[in-house]
């Protein structure tokens, strides 16, 4: 119990809530299948949340509050009738800031036409390359606003975006920049991640060396414009080998910043492996992910992101080692993976519907996967959780229990987002 002069200081009081706190503090784990020991999302039911300065400062039982209220101002005080508060969504892993639309290529696809007569034909990501390259960053910004929004519209209080559609240092650039405004814009956190190894331009055709060897030069020159936060490549036989993302990580590496890849989505070359090795945030899509780079990635405590969005769009049916990353207890999350050609997808309530539907994964796994275990894969140990001390990011929801996040299909129950300790209604 705290002391009355604590109890009256918070700059804001949330009572009559049930809270999903995702925080071991409370009985939340994951992989712990003890009855007497694990409490499903580490809830709370009739608790209250005192907020200062911006963080969660005090969390306890509704009871608690009642002498204290009359210290408040009724401004101060937010009742919010017994409904749902969960950790602000994060979504860590997108590309939502990119030039142009490819639903051409949807429509063509579906009447069979393969991806590559459509790459052959200048579509593809080359299609996406040459669109950004000429956008303006108003235009570009403009269009990836919207994207923005509509995550927002749904909890998210903290995201990472993806460079990529540049791959040239001016393009490159400008996209990180968009990114940043982004945030300043809308007060939220992102996290910007350099991904100019995402694919070989056109002008290196058949010289993937010579472009890996400008990707390591662009690095150290957008990190001292203070633009990366953490670095990601594609590792795929249709994209870079280890060894050309290992000289990519050698740079981060020098220069302290994280590092995580797209891994093991179309085949096995030991993506996951590498990124272990580094000691990386997290390695993401994992489909033909192996046991042996499982353990690995465990030892390194490396996030497996998983993203249904691509395994839907591409009608893929190779399952990434849901019950393998469980035996060995790596986190799990989930993610849109926003994108203009794979996963065209900007809702990360559906992501979590697709992630029980398609992986089976159950409600606490991917509800986990967009709080707790996506901040890790961001290297935000202050995000994603309810607990003393950490950021006052908040998403409040209209729900009878947790699960109904997952559940419900095109219905969105939120009723607000607090970000930093700022109250604000759904945007």
């Amino acid at each position: 119990m705290l002391d009355e002069s604590t109890m009256t200081s918070f700059d804001q009081l949330i009572i009559n809530a049930n809270i999903a706190t995702f925080s071991a503090n409370y009985g939340f784990d994951i992989y712990d299948n003890s009855d007497a020991n694990n409490i499903p999302y580490g809830q709370l039911e009739n608790a209250a949340i005192g907020i200062k300065n911006g963080k969660i400062a005090w969390i306890g039982a509704q009871e608690q509050t009642a002498t204290h209220l009359p210290h408040y101002q009724e401004n101060q005080v937010i009742d919010v009738d017994g409904k749902w508060i969960t950790p602000g969504l994060i979504d860590c892993h997108t590309h939502i800031v990119y030039g142009g639309n490819r639903s051409n290529e949807f429509e063509a696809r579906l009447q069979g036409v393969s991806y590559q007569d459509i790459a052959a034909q200048g579509g593809g990501i080359v299609a996406t390359v040459s669109a950004t390259r000429a956008a303006s960053i108003e235009s570009l910004f403009a269009q990836s606003e919207k994207r923005l929004i509509a995550l927002m519209k749904e909890g998210v209080t903290s995201i990472e975006i993806k460079s990529g559609y540049g791959l040239d240092l001016d393009t490159e650039r400008k996209m990180l920049t968009v990114a940043r405004q982004l945030g300043e814009k809308y007060d939220i956190h992102v996290s910007t991640t350099y991904l100019a190894a995402h694919a070989l331009p056109t002008e290196y055709k058949n010289r993937a060396d010579d472009y890996i060897e400008q990707v390591c030069e662009w690095l150290p020159i957008l990190h001292e414009e203070g633009l990366v936060d953490a670095v990601d490549g594609f590792c795929e036989n249709i994209a870079f080998s280890t060894e050309q993302i290992r000289r990519v990580f050698e740079v981060a590496r020098s220069l302290n910043l994280p590092v995580k890849l797209h891994s093991e989505q179309l085949s096995d070359i030991g993506g996951s492996a590498l990124v272990a090795e580094y000691k990386g945030l997290s390695s993401d899509h994992l489909e033909h992910l192996s046991e042996e780079d499982i353990k690995k990635m465990a030892a390194s405590n490396t996030v497996a992101v998983i993203l249904p969005g691509a395994f839907y769009t591409l009608r893929d049916t190779k399952l990434p080692p849901i019950e393998a990353l469980r035996k060995h207890q790596v986190p799990m999350a989930i993610s849109t993976d926003c994108n203009p050609g794979t996963s065209p997808l900007t809702s990360l309530l559906l992501t979590m519907n697709m992630g029980c539907t398609l992986f089976y994964l159950t409600t606490e796994e991917v509800l986990a996967g967009v709080t707790v275990h996506a901040a890790q894969a961001l290297g935000l140990p202050n995000k994603g959780k309810i607990e003393v001390g950490c950021d006052a990011d908040l998403a409040l929801w209209d729900i009878a229990r947790p699960a109904d996040l997952a559940y419900q299909m095109g219905l969105n129950p939120i009723q607000g987002i607090m970000v930093q300790g700022q109250w604000r209604d759904t945007i």
